[in-house]
């Protein structure tokens, strides 16, 4: 018998720690975009998420035999910290297993309130597939993040709130997508109680299991995933997720790390609340869908479903969210190396704010500078970059340009006239505990490194940026290198970045 979610929703077991969570208006995004925003404050939970709905719903239901038994579960974080309250108050024992990228202040977390954390893996697949092994020898149950109907009816308590607190006009809720516990919850109660009201998911553009599967119309399998949304690095939708999501989601969006990044300003701005990556991505949702849709008057509500941030993760939001949100622009500008023409060129920049400015002397006929400026949304970048070549100046727009907004702005003025044979390479790995060393170790191949720069993300992605002297009679021997390297990689030796700040 198909199981009945308005009934599951409207009995579950979620307010002896979950509470009804404040509806509240982003008065600055909601100017600024010209539509009504309301936040959806699961951020303020006793464990910062939403998680501990789904988790409670699903353990209060066990029996005294189970529960003696105790519990196991695979988390990212915040499932884990509602699984660990959930059995705190319970009186058993928890065993959760987390992937190695979690940020240490969800492990703290879980580990305050009672549970044992067992690392293992990268991403939250690797850390299922042990926790099922676990359970197999333990006995203990299995409390899935997302693909229970248990799960997904706590979650689904939300959606009854939000038609409860606002019962005005509301054309879409824009919710965060990882394995679909959340959406598939939400979906299936406001569909039967208002089904006018649109429901839109919202991904990574690296983690984007559910629009996959559901323009495939079936469950697809990820070969990687995105580190930087943990909350959401689901390499797979979950079975019972992914049909309810079929009957009941309107339309999936995906986001990037800079709209992620500028979301979390929006947020901070609106509420002085910082969220968590994944947290953010509906409003990141809400932004992306107003800017394709041109819409105004509208009502929107975005779910605000976590807040455990890693604080070493700021620095890196703080630089990527002026550029998430356009208001920053990156340029490359070739000016004559002469007496005058710096002022002229901060002529045409007349009063906007300069956001950064890099140059070295290099050359006796011209000079290359890194400029970063204020700029008030991407059509008055393309306008300043108009301006710049109406002028008669070289300039690229890198305000998109990975490698330059990660490396190349902190190495400005590095040219090596005597790096012969130089090619450069920018790789990825997962940012683990030791993982720069492993890095280097599988470098020692035997061609001389004449450039290297690597900055620590948090729990993002590793990068480094990697300049080699690589002989053209080599370079069979360097493909071969690289396939059996086995980390992400892009040649970078064409970038017009590279040439014009690095390059022999």
């Amino acid at each position: 018998m198909a199981t009945d979610y308005l009934q599951k929703i409207l009995t579950a077991k979620v307010y002896d720690v979950a509470f009804e969570s404040a509806l509240d208006l982003a008065p600055t995004l909601t100017r600024r975009l010209g539509n009504r925003v309301l936040l959806k404050r699961e951020d303020q939970q006793p464990v910062f998420s939403f998680k501990l709905r789904g988790a409670y719903n699903k353990m209060a239901q066990l029996t005294a035999a189970e529960r003696a038994k105790g519990v196991i579960a695979a988390s990212a974080g915040n499932h884990a910290q509602g699984v660990a309250l959930a059995a705190q108050r319970l009186e058993c024992k928890a065993t959760i297993v987390m992937p190695v990228t979690t940020p240490h202040i969800k492990i703290s977390a879980v580990e305050a309130r009672g549970a044992a954390v067992v690392l293992h893996g990268d991403s939250y697949s690797d850390a299922f597939l042990h926790a099922q092994r676990l359970q197999k020898k333990s006995g203990a149950t299995f409390v899935h993040p997302y693909d229970d109907p248990d799960v997904i009816a706590g979650q689904g308590t939300i959606g009854m709130e939000i038609l409860r607190q606002w019962q005005g006009p509301l054309d879409a809720i824009f919710v965060a997508v990882g394995g679909g516990g959340l959406i598939a919850g939400i979906a299936a109660y406001v569909k039967r109680v208002r089904p006018a009201v649109r429901i839109i998911g919202v991904e990574p553009v690296d983690s984007d299991a559910m629009t996959r599967s559901l323009a495939a119309g079936r469950r697809v399998t990820l070969s990687h995933v995105g580190l930087f949304a943990d909350g959401v690095a689901v390499r797979q939708v979950g079975r019972e997720t992914f049909r309810l999501a079929r009957q009941y989601v309107d339309e999936m969006i995906t986001v990037d790390t800079d709209a992620t990044c500028a979301a979390i300003k929006d947020v901070f701005e609106d509420t002085r609340s910082i969220l968590e990556p994944a947290g953010a991505l509906s409003v990141a949702g809400v932004k992306a869908w107003c800017e394709t849709h041109r819409v105004r008057e509208r009502t929107f509500v975005a779910i605000a479903c976590g807040a455990n941030m890693n604080f070493d993760r700021l620095r890196f939001v703080a630089e990527r969210a002026e550029l998430g949100e356009a208001r920053e622009a990156i340029f490359a500008v070739t000016i004559p190396e002469r007496p005058g023409s710096f002022r002229e060129f901060c002529a045409l920049l007349g009063r906007r704010n300069v956001t950064e400015f890099n140059y070295r002397y290099a050359d006796a006929k011209v000079a290359h500078l890194f400029v970063g400026v204020e700029v008030a949304d991407r059509r008055a970048t393309a306008d300043l970059l108009a301006a710049f070549r109406k002028h008669r100046i070289e300039a690229y727009d890198l305000s998109d340009n990975e490698m330059a907004k990660l490396h190349v702005r902190h190495l400005v003025g590095g040219h090596a006239p005597a790096a012969t044979d130089e090619i450069l390479y920018r790789f990825e790995f997962p940012e683990r505990p030791g993982a720069l060393m492993r890095f280097l170790d599988s470098m020692s191949a035997g061609w001389n490194i004449s450039l290297f720069h690597y900055r620590n993300h948090g729990a993002d992605y590793g990068r480094v940026l990697v300049g080699m002297q690589v002989p053209a009679s080599d370079k069979a021997d360097f493909r071969r290198f690289l396939d059996r390297l086995g980390y992400t990689y892009v040649d970078e030796s064409a970038n017009p970045a590279y040439r014009m700040f690095l390059g022999h």
